[in-house]
């Protein structure tokens, strides 16, 4: 049976009751006069931060970078890069168009201009302007001359909206006019949950391309962009109808959750139009009225759409308050038989809090739980004793054990204020270790590749630290691979065993973190396969944990010192951890060297079996074998575990090197090498390209045409001589037959596949050490010029 309520209380829930029924209607009436809608439709205060504006802005520059900048400083949060500019044009000399010689008259049937919105649409000399929209819509356009044919070609790329991070690029050739849009959403466990903002930034690239009537080769070309962004979420990461969700503090998102697509402002003055003649009209037949490009949506433009969509959907009707009428009373009786047969479980229990504590702790929980959205009706069992383990504070420990680590720590299964995490209960005596990792954490766990911190509870005994709870570590995922019947060709590691894209992800993940880690000025000091977490969302990402002995560089400290207190894990430490020298970012490095050969070689230690690591680490016996199949890998590796620190690389070093980079850079380099070592004179006594062709013997392995079919020998042999021995010829060719790939025969292009994957797949193979050896060189030589400096340089990471 069960107790009877207090008169007071049930006065209380009956006030809440209310308070929720009428809440919908009182909104809808006052919604287009207020703008008291909340996100759970709720009547809600307006609060200082409601009437203010986005502190943030998306943006796009000329070179085609898109940037999450502040204001006013303008100071840019993150930018990555979509890969060309955003305007470009092409006009082909006649000489190249009609095959004559010394032809230098251009065809001026088309012009391109960029000009400011003051300036008139209507010029001289039997021209007009008009924008790339308008044209694109009476495309095909046969004309005495030629061909003129449209097309869009649209590019998403899937970014981490608080880190910039780009995790994914989809690409699709649409048709103009096609403005679909499938509004996936992407649930967050809570509000504050904000680990999972997808901001999908869509690049649409508008072309108009012309062919001549008779050679039918291209004459011109212009290539306009423009830029949208989605930010694909539940609405409950919004902060109210003006800001979108908090990705620092105090900093939010210019676009909320649920909306609809934003333009992105470019950051140029002028806009772009294409002179055409008069005669080719198109519009009314009064004339032609030219218009900018699509300009971004302004702020205000943003609320008025906002106010108008809230205003609509919450228009009071009797059918409308039925259902929040249902659902409030389901929640509030759910409610009142969880609290009493919570105050019932009380009146057994023969040591703790009076019964008059708890039961107004029970009522304050559920009271929390509707407030947050949340239908958590089970868990007040867990936090009963009806599951297994115990309720600390905010914190319900469990009984089921997930690692054990060293000094008696051991990392438990729990819920903190409904979160499923990780328990890292450390012993009491050791509170100072415990400190000095939640202070690192909460100076770095707003990065994705950083594992969060929840919060803290205190017994007797122990102290319990509320992780985020992963699936498994790196150690773990790679020896569960390597012990399924199918194991490397598949995910973790290509055949041949070459690491996957996955693989690759996965240990970009680990640098992205000790990156930001060493930019805060915090030194892991123990970094090893199982100190990666592996966490299961839309993707497999790597996290960095267990920082209890991580050290942070105040003020302008480089390092540590000498006898820095604490050490790592055997095997994985760096010389002068293991010999108490002085320590700086580079002992992380070091140990970053060792866990990249572990993820390649499938566990495998660059110093050998266990018990002799460290002695061979002091000695710096290495051996690098097992990963010379891949260069670059080889190469990055070596660098990681030189035993001078001062010459290993740094974290944001480490994201520039070849071994990351993907077909499209790997062609763009050496195409540009290319460009560079042909400007250098054969006959004199240049050192970039003696020092280029010394390498050779490495890079080639022989003659270079023994290791290429005689079909795609002959073809080159048509154009130009070459000799077959020479790193300048085969870049040469490399870089011909990239630029001009669409106009090679057709057995050729199959032969070489497709640009860029099959392309750099089908010279890589036959030359696996070239990409690596003309880097080397580029690096001594060039690396300084403005052409390498997107290879070499991290301003922008």
């Amino acid at each position: 049976m069960l107790p009877t309520m207090p008169r007071c209380h049930f006065l209380r829930h009956l006030f809440l009751l209310l308070l929720l029924v009428l809440s919908p209607w009182t909104s809808s009436c006052a919604a287009e006069s207020s703008n008291l809608i909340s996100v759970y439709g709720r009547a809600a205060s307006r609060s200082l931060l409601s009437s203010e504006e986005p502190n943030t802005e998306l943006v796009v520059d000329l070179s085609g970078k898109v940037s999450l900048i502040m204001h006013p400083s303008n100071k840019p949060i993150w930018s990555f890069s979509s890969g060309s500019p955003i305007h470009s044009s092409y006009q082909a000399p006649l000489s190249v168009v009609n095959n004559t010689e010394n032809a230098t008259e251009i065809s001026k049937a088309f012009v391109v201009e960029y000009i400011d919105n003051s300036e008139v649409t209507t010029v001289d000399d039997g021209y007009t302007r008009k924008t790339m929209e308008d044209l694109l819509m009476e495309m095909p356009r046969v004309t005495d001359d030629g061909l003129t044919l449209g097309s869009k070609t649209s590019t998403t790329y899937l970014v981490d909206a608080l880190s910039g991070r780009l995790l994914h690029v989809y690409k699709t050739t649409q048709s103009s006019g096609d403005n679909k849009n499938t509004n996936v959403m992407v649930k967050p466990t809570t509000a504050d949950n904000l680990v999972n903002l997808q901001l999908l930034i869509t690049r649409t690239d508008s072309k108009l391309e012309h062919f001549d009537k008779t050679s039918q080769k291209p004459v011109w070309n212009v290539t306009v962009s423009h830029f949208r962004a989605d930010l694909r979420c539940d609405l409950a990461f919004n902060r109210d109808k003006n800001l979108g969700p908090e990705i620092l503090t105090g900093i939010y998102m210019p676009l909320r959750c649920g909306g609809n697509h934003t333009d992105i402002r470019a950051l140029v003055r002028s806009g772009v139009f294409i002179r055409v003649p008069q005669g080719q009209r198109v519009g009314t037949e009064s004339g032609y009225d030219a218009k900018m490009l699509p300009s971004a949506a302004t702020r205000e433009s943003r609320k008025l759409w906002e106010h108008d969509v809230f205003a609509k959907g919450f228009r009071w009707s009797p059918v409308k308050l039925l259902v929040p009428l249902f659902v409030v009373c389901a929640v509030v009786i759910s409610v009142f038989v969880k609290r009493s047969w919570s105050s019932g479980g009380d009146l057994n229990s023969k040591s703790g809090p009076s019964k008059k504590k708890k039961n107004r702790k029970s009522r304050q929980s559920d009271f929390e739980l509707i407030e947050g959205g949340q239908m958590l009706l089970g868990f007040t069992n867990t936090l009963n004793g009806a599951a297994d383990g115990r309720k600390i504070g905010k914190l319900f420990v469990s009984n089921k054990e997930i690692a054990k680590g060293s000094n008696g720590t051991v990392v438990f299964e729990g819920v903190y204020e409904g979160r499923p995490v990780a328990v890292k209960r450390l012993v009491r005596s050791h509170h100072e270790v415990a400190f000095k990792e939640i202070q690192n954490l909460i100076a770095s766990d707003q990065h994705s590749n950083i594992i969060r911190w929840y919060g803290v509870e205190y017994d007797r005994d122990f102290v319990y630290l509320s992780l985020e709870r992963c699936t498994c570590s790196l150690d773990d995922l790679i020896k569960t691979y390597l012990n399924v019947s199918v194991t490397k060709g598949n995910n973790l590691w290509k055949v041949g065993g070459h690491p996957s894209p996955l693989m690759l992800k996965l240990m970009r993940d680990i640098v992205f973190g000790l990156a930001h880690l060493h930019e805060l000025g915090i030194v892991h000091r123990d970094l090893k396969p199982q100190n990666v977490l592996i966490s299961k969302g839309m993707n497999l990402s790597a996290k960095l944990s267990d920082m209890g002995i991580s050290k942070r560089l105040t003020g302008d400290m480089s390092s540590l010192g000498h006898f820095a207190t604490g050490c790592g894990s055997s095997g994985w430490q760096a010389p002068e951890q293991l010999l108490q020298g002085r320590q700086t970012r580079a002992v992380d490095m070091f140990s970053l060297g060792c866990i990249l050969f572990y993820s390649i070689t499938g566990c495998k230690h660059p110093f050998g079996d266990d018990l002799e690591r460290d002695v061979n680490i002091v000695k710096n016996k290495v051996d690098l074998f097992l990963v010379e199949h891949v260069p670059e890998a080889s190469d990055l590796i070596s660098r990681l575990l030189n035993p001078n620190p001062d010459l290993r690389p740094s974290a944001k070093e480490v994201l520039l090197h070849p071994m990351f980079w993907n077909s499209e850079m790997r062609l763009s380099f050496l195409r540009d090498a290319s460009d560079r070592v042909e400007l250098e004179n054969r006959e004199a006594d240049s050192k970039i390209l003696r020092a280029m062709e010394s390498t050779a013997p490495v890079a080639i392995g022989g003659k270079w045409d023994e290791k290429l079919e005689p079909i795609f020998i002959t073809n080159i042999g048509r154009y130009r001589r070459y000799k077959y021995d020479s790193i300048r010829d085969l870049l040469r060719v490399i870089r011909n037959k990239l630029n001009h790939h669409r106009e090679l025969p057709s057995e050729i292009q199959e032969l070489v596949g497709t640009v860029p994957e099959g392309f750099d797949q089908y010279f890589s193979v036959r030359f696996p050490k070239l990409l690596i050896e003309v880097y080397r060189v580029i690096s001594v030589h060039c690396k300084e010029e403005e052409v390498f400096r997107k290879y070499f340089k991290c301003n922008n990471m």
